[in-house]
């Protein structure tokens, strides 16, 4: 099968699934439960591209593997941080916001400001995971794949210490409205974040090693990066802090923004 073909089958499954998760949506009235399955949806490209080939190598089962033990991890964590606590106030701006404006139902709202948007988005990001999946043949890991590897381990490590330290004390009923400032969360205010971009940078390296077709995927890391640090992910989340929790500030005046470092006295 040729690379088109087996990347044109994984975007009409990922179309199919986000119609039935679309319907889903409008059943409940809740869309929030999208950023759970962008990371599954990482997944299930990785594991539609491995199902294309019929011996993979090495090369093709490290970038499986990564991409589907940080997607499995973090959209079950996002998916039980849900179930709890409902709806995402972000998604209920956005789609509150385009019904008023737009005069749309709330299905169409749904589907054309979150679930039709996603699929493009989604992808595109995964896109270095599924040509380094499909182009792998029978190579083993490189240097700049051994390299990748590490990067992307460290990557799923810290986003996994960041988020079980940020729901222990979130869990303590007397850190209501506080900020959190230790652990991970000492050094940078995002660990989570930069454990993606560390994650997706790593497995981009890993599946670079298959030639150009991956080099021009770089588009995928460059646009999470871009997502993380300048769109939907930190500012979005700090625009929220500062005004909800007064002490924020200050944490902003002696903490990293994105990449750790050790913090202003």
């Amino acid at each position: 099968m040729s690379l088109l073909s087996a990347l044109g089958q994984n975007f009409i499954l990922l179309v199919g699934i986000m119609i039935i998760l679309w319907l889903v949506s409008v059943k409940i009235r809740d869309v929030s439960f999208i950023d759970a399955f962008w990371a599954y949806g990482m997944a299930i490209m990785a594991g539609a591209s491995i199902l294309h080939v019929e011996n993979a190598s090495w090369l093709g089962w490290t970038i499986f593997g990564l991409t589907v033990t940080w997607g499995v991890r973090l959209g079950t964590h996002l998916y039980l941080r849900w179930s709890k606590e409902g709806e995402d106030p972000r998604y209920t701006k956005i789609i509150g916001t385009a019904m008023k404006k737009k005069g749309w139902s709330f299905a169409q709202t749904a589907l054309l400001k979150a679930w039709m948007l996603q699929i493009p988005l989604l992808f595109l990001v995964s896109l270095p995971a599924q040509i380094g999946i499909l182009l792998a043949g029978d190579q083993g890991l490189g240097p700049i794949a051994i390299v990748g590897l590490v990067i992307a381990v460290i990557g799923i490590a810290f986003e996994t210490i960041g988020d079980a330290q940020l729901k222990t004390f979130k869990a303590n009923p007397s850190n209501k409205g506080k900020v959190l400032d230790t652990g991970l969360w000492r050094y940078t205010r995002h660990p989570n974040y930069f454990g993606d971009f560390c994650a997706w940078w790593g497995i981009w390296l890993v599946a670079a090693q298959v030639g150009w077709p991956v080099w021009v995927a770089i588009v995928g890391p460059l646009f999470l990066s871009f997502t993380l640090t300048k769109w939907s992910g930190a500012p979005m989340l700090e625009y929220s802090l500062r005004k909800n929790r007064p002490d924020y500030v200050d944490y902003i005046e002696r903490t990293s923004r994105f990449f750790p470092m050790p913090p202003k006295r």
